[in-house]
């Protein structure tokens, strides 16, 4: 996602006076990084959590440990635990949450290194979640979870403008 695309979230937050949150677990406040490089974001960006352990995501966002201990931190439900908690933290209009494994470790058969859940949540309260498979080192991988974060979010609320 080129800058030009936080441009836009940045602009039409501020258009209609929305803001946004973010709780992230693989990429370690790189979302909220990438939109708070924009100036005049603070008129429109919280802030975020990141809750990279499952302790963080219990403690921060409310997430449920029966929920984590069934389900794993890298799932659905997870991920739209945490853009709920966030919301509910922030009292945000929009939030975004991204839980994966980026690596090199952490892998399973069933979740492997590049596995990334990333969860949205409106001003109507509506939470999704879009699973993805991302190939590449750690680095590659933590970009391109901002990048879909990123173009998710931009999708959602251009479609609401």
């Amino acid at each position: 996602m080129s800058t030009s695309a936080s441009f836009k979230i940045i602009d039409i937050l501020t258009r209609r006076e929305e803001t946004f949150a973010a709780a992230e677990s693989c990429t370690g406040g790189g979302i909220v990084a990438r939109l708070t490089d924009i100036p005049g974001s603070s008129e429109v960006v919280w802030g975020g959590i990141v809750s990279y352990s499952n302790e963080a995501k219990i403690t921060l966002l409310d997430i449920n440990p029966e929920l984590l201990d069934r389900d794993g931190a890298v799932s659905a439900g997870v991920a739209k635990s945490m853009a709920w908690g966030i919301r509910v933290r922030s009292a945000a209009d929009w939030t975004v949450a991204v839980t994966g494994i980026a690596g090199p470790g952490g892998g399973t058969v069933d979740k492997p290194v590049g596995t990334v859940w990333i969860a949205w949540c409106s001003p109507s309260g509506n939470v999704s979640a879009e699973l993805f498979h991302f190939d590449g080192d750690r680095a590659l991988i933590r970009k391109k979870t901002e990048d879909k974060a990123l173009e998710g979010l931009l999708l959602l609320i251009d479609r609401q403008d």
